[in-house]
């Protein structure tokens, strides 16, 4: 069976393949069934056109490297060209249909007699584009966008289609359309966003966006935007007041000659001749008003609608743990930074050791602010870091049901924790003497006070029984807790090292041994050390070493380093090196020898490629795959009486492991109490709809909490600001209180004109406007 994606070269032995040669090869590839091609191109013209297919069965090309002019000439109906960098002469010339992206600078003759099809430009367009283009009646009209502004002599006889000029980033600002445009242009029209210096008047006019016209530009808007990877534009293009249209002048308007309007006619021509209702006036007396410049009621378009709560704010559905980081900063704009700070105790057990430290804060990646440049996401561990402090929440008496759950580390203290607060009691068991895991038996200080863990593991050793394993736990043991509990619960994460199997690995210290010795000031690597697995873990060993004596370090890794964030700055500031791609063929007395045939001097050695969980007391009914223990989307083994999470299923972060604990203890309180487990099928709110404006921009490190609580967008949670009920022109919106304590606005349809100013304006994405619903 013939490839469906397939690579071709413009280039043999370093020598550019004719154009010719080139089509030839991308039709054989196509008649042979390929309908993904990647073409690296060198300068061949006209790629990707005359690729007689079906709709149905379309074919995708993507063309990297140089391509020549003409690029889908002649494109067809199902053929799209993604092109991934600026392009020569003609791109789309008597385009038939192909969809064709450009993720850069278009030359001269864009869409010249284009037909069909659409073209999408990431940038700026060269002289003489959309010029001769024509429209079939029967099909949809060629298509245009420029992200950019256009060359002169633009829509030269233009005979029909539609083009958008974004004039962002335009490069003439002060002329987005260039010299002389719209000359000879006798149909189509052009969107145009920023200033000209006029057109051809006798051959186009300009006029109104109406609001079917400007529902299809903002709906087209964001296809266009998403397709060339600007979608963080789109509530900046999409203001109607800076938008223009012009169009061609109808031959009416060319010869000076007006058409009347219908209701001229009616009362000019229809009802002077036939009195007032014409033929049937003596049948009826209907209301022949028009229909108002301002409607209510009815007969608006769109409503706007209040979506208090309806969607996730980004922060939180990025977190593992789905902690509701802005209902934390709303606390804190209340006053109430106790309780802003408690309320993460219901979703981690470690707030301040995770949150303010450890995790790399996927709640602030996430940030709507960080969707807008030189704004800095809202830092969550202002807040975090405070977690240390709270108390242990009272606990609900106990129901008598009964979890086990094995393994004392982040996934089992969060699990435990989660299954105890639901009102059941969890019992830890751990090889340990304390509770903790990697957290305290690993994790460097440098990394998280001391004092924070201490406090954390205290808290939790409060809430949760824990039952020190004297001896490794054996399939018997295991069996037995099945027995004495409802549920059993592998939280055991990975602790045995992976080690290559080259000669001399026996000399290899892993990292996580290391790591445990050292915080035990057990560590003895002497001064030149080579880790091999340059991670976030290889840097933690970095840092650490540097710190035990050793001051040449090398981390070596067979790609570009995976870590990033703190662990990367960290052991470059203590000044270890990077090293890659780097095979290791054998560890011998001197260091690390590679397959390229260098030697890496080392007193020690460190292997740092992760860790393996050690299941070896599972029974065969628990399925594994590569070493991990395969679980369903609730945590669920092949042995529904037992749950696994964290390492033990897949690496990941803390967050992770703690997130997976939270989940698999709802799992099981749903069981529990009959309930079939439910998940949060709540989407994230699109980032478009919150308006950033009222923030300061300027902020880019944030000085306490009270700050970032006034910073936060409180996406998709009303703020109760009253910005929309201030900006509302007719006085429609109300606030409404609940009996439950909570608020509610409401909108009167006879006072509401469907302006959107509600929508527009509100920094939180609350209101939304959509269409009413059809009358019955």
């Amino acid at each position: 069976m013939a490839k469906r994606t397939q690579h071709i070269d413009g280039s043999e032995d370093g020598v550019r393949v004719e154009s010719r040669i080139l089509e030839e090869r991308i039709q054989r590839a196509v008649k042979n069934g390929a309908r993904k091609l990647e073409i690296d191109a060198m300068g061949q013209h006209g790629i990707g056109g005359r690729l007689w297919i079906s709709k149905e069965d379309p074919i995708s090309i993507t063309v990297t490297g140089s391509p020549g002019q003409r690029i889908g000439s002649k494109g067809f109906p199902g053929t799209t060209i993604e092109v991934m960098g600026s392009i020569s002469d003609d791109v789309g010339w008597l385009n038939a249909g192909a969809e064709i992206i450009v993720h850069g600078d278009a030359s001269n003759g864009a869409c010249n007699a284009m037909a069909q099809g659409k073209v999408f430009i990431a940038g700026n367009i060269g002289a003489r584009g959309m010029t001769m283009t024509k429209t079939n009646p029967r099909f949809a009209p060629p298509e245009l966008w420029v992200l950019g502004s256009t060359g002169d002599y633009f829509a030269e006889f233009m005979a029909g289609g539609t083009t958008v000029i974004c004039g962002h980033e335009a490069q003439n600002p002060k002329n987005i359309l260039g010299y002389r445009p719209c000359v000879g242009m006798v149909g189509g029209r052009i969107f145009v966003r920023g200033p000209i210096d006029g057109f051809s008047q006798a051959d186009a006019i300009m006029e109104p966006i109406n609001d079917e016209t400007w529902a299809w530009l903002i709906e087209n808007m964001a296809s266009y935007l998403k397709k060339i990877k600007r979608s963080r534009l789109l509530k900046r293009l999409t203001r109607r007041e800076e938008w223009q249209l012009i169009r061609a002048k109808t031959p009416y308007e060319k010869k000076g000659k007006v058409r009347p309007s219908m209701s001229d006619f009616r009362a000019n021509v229809w009802d002077a001749e036939l009195g007032r209702g014409g033929m049937i006036g003596d049948l009826t007396d209907l209301d022949r008003s028009p229909i108002p410049l301002i409607v209510h009621g009815d007969l608006r378009r769109s409503i706007p609608v209040w979506e208090n709560r309806k969607y996730m704010a980004p922060c939180q559905s990025n977190c593992p743990t789905g902690m509701p980081v802005q209902e934390r900063w709303r606390l804190v704009r209340d006053g109430l930074v106790d309780e802003a700070v408690d309320l993460a105790l219901g979703y981690t057990p470690f707030p301040a050791t995770v949150c303010g430290y450890l995790c790399p804060n996927l709640c602030m990646e996430g940030c709507t602010r960080s969707t807008q440049q030189g704004m800095a996401s809202v830092d969550i561990t202002k807040l975090g870091r405070e977690g240390n402090k709270s108390k242990a929440p009272k606990l609900p008496e106990l129901s008598g049901k009964r979890v086990a759950v094995i393994g004392g580390g982040p996934a089992g203290i969060s699990v435990a924790w989660q299954i105890r607060m639901k009102g059941h009691e969890a019992v830890v068991f751990d090889m340990a003497e304390t509770l903790g895991g990697k957290i305290t038996s690993s994790i460097p200080y440098s990394r998280v006070p001391k004092e924070v863990v201490e406090a954390e593991v205290e808290r939790a050793a409060k809430v949760l029984p824990h039952v020190h394993l004297q001896q490794e736990l054996k399939a018997t043991e295991f069996a037995e807790l099945k027995q004495e509990y409802d549920y059993v619960i592998l939280a055991t994460g990975a602790q045995k090292p992976r080690v290559i199997p080259v000669p001399g690995h026996e000399r290899i210290y892993p990292a996580l041994t290391f790591l445990k010795d050292a915080k035990q000031g057990k560590a003895d690597i002497g001064k030149k050390l080579v880790i091999i697995g340059a991670g976030n873990v290889g840097c933690d060993v970095a840092t650490v070493a540097a710190g035990v004596g050793a001051d040449d370090i090398t981390l070596i890794d067979i790609q570009e380093p995976a870590s990033f964030g703190k662990e990367r700055k960290e052991a470059e500031e203590v000044g270890a090196r990077f090293k890659w791609p780097c095979f290791t063929k054998e560890i011998t007395e001197k260091g690390v020898l590679l397959q390229s045939g260098e030697l890496l001097e080392a007193d020690t050695v460190i292997m740092s490629i992760g860790d393996a969980p050690d299941i070896d007391f599972l029974p065969s009914n628990i399925a594994l795959d590569r070493g991990h223990v395969v679980v369903n989307d609730d945590y669920q083994t092949t042995d529904s009486q037992v749950f696994a999470i964290g390492d033990v299923v897949r690496p990941g972060l803390l967050t992770h492991a703690i997130g997976h604990g939270r989940r698999a203890a709802e799992v099981i309180d749903d069981l529990f109490n009959g309930r079939r487990p439910m998940t949060d099928t709540k989407d994230m709110i699109d980032y478009t709809r919150m308006t950033l404006e009222y923030f300061d921009p300027r902020v880019i490190e944030f000085s306490d909490m009270n700050q970032c609580g006034a910073e936060c967008s409180s996406c998709g949670s009303c703020r109760d600001c009253y910005i929309c009920d201030t900006v509302c022109p007719q006085a429609a919106i109300s606030r409404t209180a609940l009996a439950n304590g909570g608020f509610e606005r409401v909108v009167d349809p006879e006072k509401c004109i469907a302006c959107g100013f509600c929508a527009n304006s509100c920094p939180c994405g609350i209101w939304d406007m959509k269409a009413p619903a059809p009358m019955e």
